[in-house]
């Protein structure tokens, strides 16, 4: 996919405040905020769509894991992808996939065209996110690049703060179906600014041979792992359940080995030999874990249990987003100046406290005084907590390897939030009346909800035993980088004037990407990043 249209400014010589500027930021923020949109939006109908398609609790974890499966194991294929093949022109393709994908899941006649839609719109999301990060990398002056993406990130954590009371209100007007057709005049605006006014990028030095093994391997591992953990609760330890658990667990292993050996790594292993960075991620899997069954079984409860409208359901969890998007900047500020392992212990606790709180609401639950008190210590801790972490995870590698380190994390969140929503409920005893059919136990979601929020609470507070590992002090710095002085230009994070623009965004479908994971757009020394002709 690609024009011959020719360019006002090539690659790499935006201007902020341009008019190449503001089409390229409006190309990437729709794209990127589409995506984001529908990872939040989806959960709010999931009620709505239990009804009409007459599926179980274990349809309903398809739904929202089918996404999830093909997101989490394609980002970090996504940069290399992107440096090859044109930075734009695999935008362009992930907007098109996600598309497509939501046309699919417009008109699905069943639970398993749905899960199909889905599915293929975890494929455009890989896509199109890391790539669009990738284009204003790739695309603006070195001197406006923060900035850009700064600007970039404040407008898709819009987009995932609205994301629950835009769904809500579209399922209360009209149709669960109406948020996905949403997507289609969003994608071809997209395209249409993408093909006439984004200038086109790739690195003629990028690596010609591409971790596929690695990738399917990753889709095996976690749609195994998941499959097997969602029909263990509809339908018990069954041949299929544990052949599935097989799958996983071997992808596993062969993924390992894979990458261990390749010689181009999408997942470099020896990344892992840094304590800073192994702790962090350790974390992060632990609260993201928490996060994926909360927002799931929070929004199904509030309607099937509590009698929300979709709506009021949707607009339950806005102070999270929104409270992350206020603070997440003065996080990051704080931990530059006393150090993150203060604040990636206080934060999960804080997390599991608001949890505690949320397993003791009923099923009349007044939203003021059950509901809110639980969801704003949640907020609290998550700002507390995403805007180190992600400043470590960066600091504790290489500068050459902080986009990548930056997609791994967000990889983890993502699969954490995966295995949380298939697991947690069936360890909870929710059930949801079988493998096929049916609809969800209301009477397993009370007694278990309960439970469930308590299992949350148990990772939270693992997470900030995590954190504990990380030394006293400033942000640990990768073996090699120079301790005299701040990071080289470009290091992550822990850069002052980067702190209040890239760690801005909403991190509640997964810590903030710095860069294109892989890629080497922006790059001044590891290979040419420059324009050149569709």
């Amino acid at each position: 996919m690609g024009g011959s249209t020719t360019r006002p400014v090539a690659a790499g010589g935006v201007a902020w405040g341009s008019p190449e500027a503001r089409w390229m930021l409006t190309a990437t923020v729709l794209g990127s905020g589409m995506a984001f949109l529908d990872s939040t939006v989806v959960t709010v109908a999931l009620p709505a769509i239990q009804g009409e398609l007459d599926t179980g609790l274990s349809g309903l974890q398809w739904i929202v894991n089918g996404y999830m499966v093909t997101l989490s194991a394609l980002i970090l294929l996504s940069g290399s992808l992107s440096d090859r093949f044109g930075r734009v022109r695999l935008f362009m393709w992930g907007v098109t996939v996600f598309a497509l994908a939501s046309a699919l899941c417009t008109f699905a006649p069943t639970l398993e065209w749905l899960v199909a839609g889905r599915i293929a719109q975890g494929v455009g999301g890989a896509l199109l996110t890391p790539g669009s990060l990738a284009i204003l990398q790739a695309g603006f002056r070195e001197q406006d690049r923060a900035r850009a993406i700064g600007a970039w990130s404040g407008l898709t954590g819009v987009a995932s703060a609205i994301g629950p009371f835009v769904g809500g209100w579209l399922v209360q007007i009209g149709d669960w179906r109406l948020i996905f057709l949403i997507n289609l005049p969003l994608a071809a605006a997209v395209l249409a600014i993408a093909w006439f006014k984004v200038p086109e990028s790739r690195d003629p030095e990028a690596a010609r041979r591409l971790d596929y093994p690695g990738a399917l391997l990753g889709v095996l591992a976690l749609g195994g792992t998941t499959y097997a953990l969602i029909q263990w609760g509809a339908v018990g330890a069954t041949p299929a359940v544990w052949a599935g658990a097989g799958v996983g667990v071997l992808a596993l292993a062969l993924f390992l080995v894979a990458e261990a050996r390749v010689p181009d790594p999408m997942l470099p292993l020896g990344m892992f030999s840094s304590r800073g960075f192994s702790a962090t991620n350790a974390a992060t899997v632990l609260v993201y874990g928490s996060l994926g069954p909360l927002f799931f079984l929070l929004v199904i409860y509030l309607q099937e249990v509590a009698g929300y409208s979709p709506v009021a359901a949707g607009a339950a969890s806005l102070p999270i987003t929104v409270l992350m998007l206020a603070l997440s900047a003065r996080s990051g500020k704080l931990a530059s100046r006393i150090g993150p392992r203060p604040q990636l212990v206080a934060g999960p606790l804080l997390v599991g406290a608001g949890l505690w709180l949320l397993s003791r609401i009923g099923p009349d639950a007044p939203y003021l005084t059950d509901v809110l008190p639980g969801v704003l210590l949640v907020a609290l801790g998550l700002s507390t907590t995403v805007a180190p972490l992600t400043a470590t995870v960066l600091a504790s590698v290489p500068e050459r390897h902080a986009g990548l380190a930056s997609g791994v994390n967000n990889t983890f969140a993502r699969g954490a939030q995966l295995i949380g929503v298939a697991a947690v409920p069936a360890l909870a005893g929710i059930s949801g009346g079988g493998e096929t059919g049916g609809t969800a136990d209301s009477g397993s979601l009370v007694a278990g909800f309960g439970p469930a929020m308590l299992i949350l609470v148990g990772l939270c507070a693992a997470a900030a035993l995590c954190a504990l590992l990380l030394p006293r002090g400033r942000v640990p710095r990768a073996p090699g980088e120079d301790r005299r002085g701040s990071p080289p230009e470009g290091a992550g994070a822990v850069r002052p004037d980067a702190e209040d623009t890239a760690l801005r965004f909403c991190g509640v479908s997964g810590p903030p990407m710095r860069s294109c994971p892989g890629s080497s757009a922006g790059l001044t020394g590891d290979g040419p990043s420059g324009g050149s002709g569709r």
